[in-house]
């Protein structure tokens, strides 16, 4: 019994200071006093069952994780799980991108039916560019790395810039490449806009 005291004792004081708590900040979390928390931590108690379920779940590991010394087959587990996560992640990211162009292809297929004698029907697909580009930077601000959402930001100004240009090109003709001039500041925003830090 004094090992597995000393093994929880161990295990919780890692998972605290893992996650930057304080004694006093789990003990709170757990409705439960600083000195039983240093207690547990010292191996003089050991907190009954719903308490230490209730640390389990406040970590993100199992009881049987609290209950033993050798980790790295939940290490592994957890490697693992993250791995998934992420190839999940992926590819929600990518069936949302894949629908909006789904969206754009029965948009111009219904163009090319009803409206037969419209000019710029193929105008979709571009207006489709910058729709998923902002699909994509809102699963990657999720998600994703924020070196991303640079890169995305910029697409979707540049995108949308051209879409209208081409659109005003395609329906009365007049060529307004000055549009693109209006880039050049969103870019400079987007880029400082990129150097913040947030908590």
């Amino acid at each position: 019994m004094t090992e597995l005291k000393a093994i929880i004792a161990e295990n919780i004081a890692i998972l605290r200071k893992s996650k930057g708590l304080t004694q006093g900040e789990l003990a709170e979390k757990l409705n439960y006093s600083d000195k039983a928390v240093s207690k547990w931590e010292r191996g003089e108690s050991v907190p009954d069952i719903t308490v230490l379920k209730a640390i389990a779940d406040l970590f993100g590991v199992t009881v049987d994780y609290l209950l033993t010394r050798d980790h790295t087959v939940y290490k592994k587990e957890r490697k693992e799980i993250k791995k998934r996560k992420k190839s999940n992640r992926l590819f929600i990211t990518l069936l949302s991108v894949v629908g909006v162009w789904l969206a754009a292809v029965i948009v111009f297929l219904n163009f090319d039916s009803f409206l037969s004698d419209l000019s710029g029907k193929w105008l979709t697909f571009i207006y489709a560019v910058p729709i998923s580009s902002i699909v994509a930077v809102i699963f990657n601000c999720i998600w994703g790395k924020r070196i991303f959402n640079i890169i995305l930001s910029s697409l979707i100004c540049w995108s949308l810039i051209a879409s209208v240009y081409l659109t005003v090109l395609v329906s009365s003709g007049r060529n307004m490449w000055l549009l693109f001039t209006l880039g050049a500041p969103v870019q400079v925003m987007i880029l400082l806009w990129s150097r913040l830090r947030f908590k």
